[in-house]
């Protein structure tokens, strides 16, 4: 198994992206055959001299671009073709890597991807699939943030995409399908959305709940949930904020008083264990369904354990090879698109 890492992605590489590398290779390195560094050479060796680490399995892929947080998607793909996101992405593409991991900017990764690598047989669009902590399990926001303008046909196959990634990877019985919407009736909804729901509810091999709300991202069972990629976006970042803040809240009203801190150090367990339930770092990316490839989108702001664990997500996703699974079940669905 071959991983690629965008080592110049992300707000704090190349420091973290190597420091979670390095974690990967000595947690799970027996996995893996090869874990090439792609970025600026004399960064990279004087991060991994800084933390005097070295490995058989590691590979460093001179490149001597990076993209910026806040570039351009099309003109850093046009412009610059030696960034290690578009390298990486070519590693994929060549069959010299199976998988690329980046933590830098996301519509470039996404732009590179489909490019590079091209869409799967019968998909028209990419979707990034968003895990969320559910009370039963990870729920899967698809798109959340691949494909602002999406068509319904686009809807449909993200529930296909996201349903087979469920199944297959995260070992999910007969995934359970909800479309955003703003209320669980099946009237409810705009044009769009009532488009979709109509496809979703004829689509073979869907176990499909019908529309869901906001509540039931995280209180009820579902593994999938359907949405364009504005809305999703949206949603995930809304999301990560209120568990951030919450903490910071409770965090504040703690230290007013020596009893309440007396209680927070008792609950200190229990406060950590919520934390993590939380934590994106914990999943540590988003695979990008629907390309030629296993591409795995971690958080800008990623720290070395989110790099850790977006490595391992990719090595799943390669292990469980789910892109011929992928284009059988659009297939399967391809009249009502």
């Amino acid at each position: 198994m071959k991983i690629a890492l965008d080592a110049m992605g992300g707000d704090y590489a190349p420091q973290v992206t190597v420091e979670g590398a390095a974690a990967a290779l000595t947690d799970f390195g027996g996995k893996l055959d090869k874990l090439v560094l792609v970025g600026d050479e004399t960064k990279l060796k004087a991060e991994l001299d800084r933390i005097a680490f070295s490995h058989a399995k590691l590979e460093i892929c001179h490149a001597s671009q990076a993209v910026a947080m806040d570039e351009s998607p099309v003109k850093s793909l046009r412009e610059k073709k030696d960034s290690s996101l578009s390298v990486g992405a070519n590693l994929v593409k060549q069959g010299d890597c199976e998988a690329l991991i980046s933590a830098g900017n996301t519509g470039a990764c996404v732009a590179a991807s489909t490019v590079k690598m091209r869409h799967l047989k019968g998909v028209e669009r990419a979707g990034i699939a968003s895990p969320l902590p559910n009370e039963n399990g990870p729920c899967n926001i698809i798109d959340a943030g691949a494909n602002v303008e999406a068509k319904p046909s686009h809807l449909l196959q993200y529930a296909i995409m996201g349903s087979v990634y469920a199944e297959h990877v995260q070992g999910k019985e007969n995934p359970v399908v909800g479309l955003l919407s703003v209320g669980e009736e099946d009237s409810k909804g705009t044009e769009f959305t009532k488009e979709v729901f109509g496809m979703l509810k004829e689509a073979k091999g869907i176990n499909f709940r019908g529309n869901v709300e906001g509540h039931d991202l995280f209180e009820s069972k579902l593994d999938v949930v359907v949405c364009d990629g504005f809305v999703g976006n949206i949603t995930l970042k809304t999301a990560e904020a209120t568990v951030k803040v919450m903490f910071k809240w409770v965090k504040r009203e703690v230290k007013k008083s020596p009893f309440r801190m007396l209680g927070a150090s008792m609950a200190k367990g229990a406060f950590k264990a919520a934390k993590d339930k939380g934590n994106p770092e914990i999943f540590g990316g988003s695979p990008l369904l629907g390309v030629n490839g296993v591409v795995i989108i971690s958080h800008g702001g990623s720290s070395a354990l989110a790099i850790q664990n977006a490595i391992r997500a990719g090595m799943n996703g390669v292990a469980h090879g789910i892109n011929p699974i992928i284009e059988e079940a659009i297939a399967e669905n391809a009249s009502l698109m």
